[in-house]
């Protein structure tokens, strides 16, 4: 690469600069390796909650507006407002912005969002009512019109998965699945890792685990749309032996609750906010995630790297690394899932997880694009 190119003047978008969060974490780390090149690398963001990486400058627009609607539009005006004054050779674009060289997609276009996450909620006035909601939302049509008008304009669009990418093509039939590349997250396999029997063993015995209790694990932020419900439920199918840890910060009470009337309460451990998930997948017997919504799970990465038999719903991106008979396709039926728990129960652990070498995934190909765009672009 020539010195002109090394010296190239870059902008990544993203309303908020942080390292909680999947896509901030991806900003972050990215703006880092983009800097490390030898890039001049500005992030734009609304709102800074962590230091840039070193060699990073911050541009902070702040925010505007009480409502959503405000907020959407204020970032989009902004971001593309700076990115023209910056007159930056790339612009890498991660939120909601109009214009951009490049632009990473985390998740489905709204309206398959809507469609699918509906599901989650039973049916009857409490789903009516959020879907509604939803749709006369002013913010929820203002990032419809700007997802129409930044897939038009930026000449290259990168999905998450082929799932996402499936997703968009759908919802924007002028597209083509060609039109866009796929590059998935990629855990770091050196952090997430089997242990060993007799590592954890000594591990389950520090969490007074039994030897004999198989433990059933999942993580999940949104309890709602990740099918906690159908997941303390499915526990009734389950022999006595067979326990529940979740792993999240929400407030589990109504879950709870459900647990007691179920008489399944003593078998299901809401964990909070768990620091060491390395230790919390390695821990556990099986791993599932009942979501009716992810674009491109990273527990389902980062436990099946870490040796877990690992179940997934078809409605999440990453359930393409896992073998066929271990994705299933409706999260709300429990009697099912008791099914495939009991069966996979009695599978040997699988062996360490091997990345595919012919899938894009990770920082890499990201740093390739930008310096081949820029290659392009002299």
């Amino acid at each position: 690469m020539t010195n002109d190119v090394k010296k190239a003047r870059l902008a990544v978008t993203m309303p908020r600069l942080s390292r909680y969060g999947g896509a901030e974490s991806f900003a972050w780390r990215l703006s880092e390796a983009l800097a490390a090149r030898g890039y001049a690398v500005d992030f734009i963001c609304a709102r800074r909650e962590t230091d840039a990486p070193e060699g990073v400058n911050p541009v902070v627009l702040g925010r505007f507006g009480v409502f959503r609607l405000i907020k959407v539009l204020w970032f989009a005006y902004a971001a593309d407002k700076a990115c023209r004054q910056g007159n930056y050779d790339l612009v890498f674009g991660m939120g909601k912005t109009l214009n951009q060289d490049i632009l990473r997609i985390g998740g489905g276009p709204i309206t398959k969002f809507w469609d699918l996450s509906q599901l989650a909620w039973p049916e009857g006035f409490a789903r009516s009512f959020k879907m509604l909601r939803r749709r006369l939302s002013p913010g929820n049509w203002a990032i419809r019109v700007i997802d129409r008008i930044r897939l038009r304009r930026t000449p290259r669009v990168v999905a998450v998965s082929h799932l996402v990418r499936d997703w968009i093509v759908e919802a924007h039939p002028y597209l083509k699945k060609e039109d866009i590349d796929v590059i998935y997250n990629k855990p770091d396999l050196s952090r997430f890792s089997p242990i060993g029997e007799q590592g954890r063993n000594r591990l389950r015995a520090t969490c007074n685990v039994s030897e004999y209790e198989v433990v059933i694990g999942t993580a999940a932020t949104n309890f709602a749309l990740k099918g906690i419900r159908h997941l303390v439920e499915m526990m009734t199918l389950l022999p006595e032996h067979f326990v529940l840890g979740v792993a999240g910060g929400r407030n589990p009470d109504k879950y709870l609750r459900l647990a007691r009337e179920l008489g399944v309460e003593k078998r299901i451990r809401f964990l909070g906010r768990v620091d060491n998930m390395v230790d919390f997948y390695r821990g556990v017997d099986i791993f599932v995630l009942a979501t009716f919504y992810d674009a491109c799970s990273n527990a389902v990465l980062e436990a099946l790297a870490c040796g877990c038999k690992v179940l997934s719903s078809s409605m999440n991106g990453s359930a393409r690394f896992l073998p066929e008979r271990w994705v299933f396709p409706d999260p709300s039926d429990t009697r099912n899932l008791a099914r495939l728990v009991r069966e996979v129960a009695k599978e040997d652990r699988p062996e360490p997880f091997v990345w595919p070498e012919d899938v894009p995934s990770g920082l890499e190909p990201f740093v390739e694009m930008v310096e081949k765009t820029l290659a392009e672009k002299k």
